[in-house]
């Protein structure tokens, strides 16, 4: 790069032979003193040397000579000024080259180099040149480090050392010398050319700024070195870290050519603090959708506020991804899970609030809430202080009057609870490595559409995914894997949770959870379980299993199809309801189990596949589709796939409605069931009324409520022996148990029947 050449910026002061009424003996500013009609300067045009020259008189402790025109200062420029200098008579002095540097407004910028190196004159008669570099930039060679706010120069020589000596002076050069640093055939700007020092504390904010805007399409350098930046800087072009960066939290540093987190962790040089301000950046820039990990492994000694990252904002709704790589925790005290217990009250008549907490200071937003009359995955969501007042992430459902909580604050590789809201956000084939020690992630308070694709949750300890309020609303959790740290536990021993969700809409598919307590635990409507295949057993015989599946929602309005559902079971329960007693609702319904794998090895013969689990009296079902399932035992067969939870009541099977428990296959099975169910009844001999007995073939032993049809299997004959042709009178729900039919023929007789028995009302 040469300015003279390319854009014809002008450097060289004038010929001595032009007039010394523009060479200045003071510091080259308008108005100072010239050397016109000095009694010591003088222009003597026939030197044996030097041709024409200016002959001085030294007869000041400095003698200044400067050129009062305003040489350019250019970022990026570096100007190497020369002056060729003789001794004539008298004293011999010092020479060194010297400048005035100024700003905008003419202004002196103050604090900087102005003086070259000195140079002494030996010898009357010999030739000595003197020569000084003015540059930006802190590089090799720069005698004269100006920065980037100088904008001009009053170029000159000092002559210093013993007065009374005369010399003579050629012409003053002033020479582009650029590409003593920086050769025109690399494509770099160097942010040292534009004023950054790089010593880990001086702002060199400013001058990466000048750097970017300078470049024009080029590279950006920046070379070794520890550069403090006091401010936010955003580069439009793309940069290469050789140095290292530091800057306050809450300023942001944004790569918009080669946004990554390669460049970030160059950049920062810690890849966990450059994962911070690689995600700060991400969303506070409409330059990228994503940040890619570039398949780094970033080392996390704490969960990750991911909010306090950002630090400028509590809410968001702009698509965000974070891509390609893996977060793995640093083992350390950080990362232990906070247990407080506190006193406090409960009422229904504000489901999801607690009152008179003592110490609620003290109780962490984003806790799971343990206590009498609890359900599970009920979180604290956020607190009150002032009012002493925490809010629930789900309703309690027999926990009315004070009690003591124990409130425990697992620990997370990303942290996003200190977000109001944060919508359209994404993780993708991103792995998190829990290492037993911490869990994965804890979701908003409030978000949509929150997505997880192609990700690993890693031996976490606790829990993979947690939402602690709404944050999971039509949440998308697809081709996942939930890898339990509790493999070598008895299923029961399990405590572990892959995935818990409050909100409507969620979809899981196509998911893979091997060795936790509950795969999911849902709470939430219109869920879609869909494709995954969750494993839950251990190596003992006959031992318990735990649900894999827990639906906490009555009206559930739920599908869940094509999945392997392997050594565990789905339970639908109501346990985050404040009145589990029904009450004018829609009772358990609306609910699709179709086209799923159920198996499980050497299991209790009392174990089921899908309980129903009511937290209180008065509930049935109102709309369950139980079609295509496959139910298969390994070992030791089990009594029936289905059951009645009655800890705490049973249903009221007289309101059965819409039930399709059909068209499913049974290994291993002693007793299979669907409804409707194809009964068939022999009477050996006459007699006027039947009772006809459905053998626990109706599901969760439900009463015999309904005869869809009734077809005679060969004759029917009276005692004489002649074929009655009549239709029996039917009374369902019969016997103690009610799950008997008695048909009234009108006279005794004798034959076959054929019948279809539901355990529900027509509607």
């Amino acid at each position: 790069m040469n300015k003279a050449i390319t854009d014809g910026v002008s450097f060289m002061p004038p010929r001595f032979a032009a007039g010394l009424d523009v060479w200045s003996s003071g510091d080259g500013t308008p108005g100072s003193d010239t050397y016109e009609n000095a009694a010591n300067a003088a222009f003597v045009p026939a030197d044996q040397d030097f041709g024409g020259a200016l002959e001085l008189i030294k007869n000041e402790s400095v003698q200044r000579l400067r050129h009062m025109g305003q040489t350019p200062i250019l970022p990026g420029c570096y100007l190497q000024v020369r002056a060729r200098v003789k001794a004539v008579s008298g004293a011999l002095p010092d020479v060194r080259i010297a400048a005035w540097a100024g700003g905008a407004g003419d202004v002196h910028v103050t604090g900087l180099t102005e003086v070259g190196p000195a140079v002494s004159l030996t010898q009357y008669g010999d030739v000595v040149e003197v020569r000084a570099i003015i540059g930006s930039g802190a590089r090799g060679g720069v005698d004269m480090i100006w920065g980037a706010q100088p904008i001009y120069a009053h170029v000159g020589l000092d002559l210093t050392g013993p007065n009374g000596g005369t010399v003579r002076i050629d012409d003053i050069e002033v020479e582009d010398v650029t590409r003593f640093f920086l050769r025109d055939m690399l494509s770099i700007v160097d942010v040292r050319d534009f004023g950054a020092v790089g010593d880990g504390s001086t702002d060199d904010s400013a001058a990466f700024e000048a750097a970017d805007a300078a470049a024009n399409g080029r590279e950006v350098l920046v070379p070794a070195g520890t550069y403090h930046l006091a401010d936010s800087v955003t580069f439009q072009s793309r940069v290469r870290f050789e140095g290292m960066v530091t800057m306050p939290e809450d300023k942001m540093l944004s790569l918009t050519r080669n946004y990554d987190l390669p460049a970030y962790i160059d950049a920062f040089g810690d890849g966990e603090l450059a994962f911070k301000k690689a995600f700060q950046a991400l969303l506070n820039n409409a330059g990228h959708e994503s940040l890619d990990l570039g398949g780094r492994l970033i080392e996390v000694s704490a969960p990750i506020d991911m909010q306090a990252a950002v630090n400028n904002r509590d809410f968001y709704s702009q698509r965000r991804v974070i891509r390609n790589g893996q977060l793995s925790m640093l083992p350390g005290p950080a990362w232990d899970t906070e247990v407080v217990t506190s006193q406090a009250t409960y009422s229904v008549n504000d489901a999801k609030t607690l009152t008179g907490v003592v110490n609620v200071a003290n109780v962490p937003v984003g806790a799971l809430i343990e206590g009498a009359g609890v359900g599970r995955e009920v979180y604290v969501r956020s607190k009150n202080v002032a009012a002493q007042e925490i809010t629930l992430s789900a309703p309690l459902y027999d926990a009315d009057g004070t009690q003591v909580f124990t409130f425990r604050r697992f620990k997370y590789i990303l942290d996003f609870s200190g977000f109001e809201d944060l919508g359209k956000f994404a993780l993708s084939d991103v792995e998190l490595q829990c290492r037993g020690e911490c869990s994965g992630v804890l979701l908003p308070p409030r978000a949509g559409a929150i997505a997880f694709r192609d990700c690993f949750f890693t031996r976490p300890k606790d829990r993979a995914i947690t939402s602690h309020g709404e944050g999971d609303q039509g949440m998308l959790v697809d081709r996942c894997q939930f890898l339990s740290d509790e493999g070598p536990l008895a299923a029961v021993d399990r405590t572990s949770v892959a995935i818990n969700a409050n909100a409507n809409d969620v979809k899981l598919r196509n998911n893979r959870a091997t060795f936790f307590r509950h795969f999911a635990v849902l709470g939430g409507s219109s869920t879609i379980v869909m494709g995954n295949h969750w494993f839950q057993g251990d190596s003992l015989q006959d031992s318990p299993r735990t649900a894999g599946l827990v639906l906490t929602r009555t009206n559930n309005r739920g599908t869940i199809t094509g999945n392997y559902i392997d050594n565990s079971f789905i339970e639908w329960a109501n346990e985050h309801d404040k009145a589990p007693e029904y009450s004018s609702e829609f009772s358990f319904s609306s609910l699709s189990i179709t086209g799923n794998v159920f198996m499980s090895t050497h299991v209790a013969p009392w174990f089921n596949y899908i309980v129903v689990k009511p937290h209180g009296p008065g509930h049935y079902l109102n709309g369950l589709t139980v079609t295509g399932n496959n139910f298969r035992v390994v070992g030791s067969e089990i009594t029936r796939v289905e059951a009645v939870d009655t800890s705490f009541a049973d249903l009221d099977y007289n309101k059965f409605s819409d039930i399709t428990f059909d068209g499913n296959t049974f290994n291993q099975v002693q007793t299979p069931v669907a409804s409707p169910v194809t009964i068939r009844h022999d009477e050996p001999t006459p007699q006027e009324s039947w009772i006809v007995d459905v053998d626990d073939k109706l599901p969760f032993n439900a009463w015999a409520q309904t005869v869809e049809s009734i077809t005679h299997s060969g004759p029917i004959r009276d005692g004489a022996g002649n074929e009655h042709y009549g239709v029996p009178y039917v009374f369902a729900k019969y016997g103690p148990d009610r799950d008997q039919l008695r048909l009234r023929w009108g006279t005794p007789v004798e034959g076959a029947v054929i019948m279809r028995v539901r355990i529900d009302d027509p509607f």
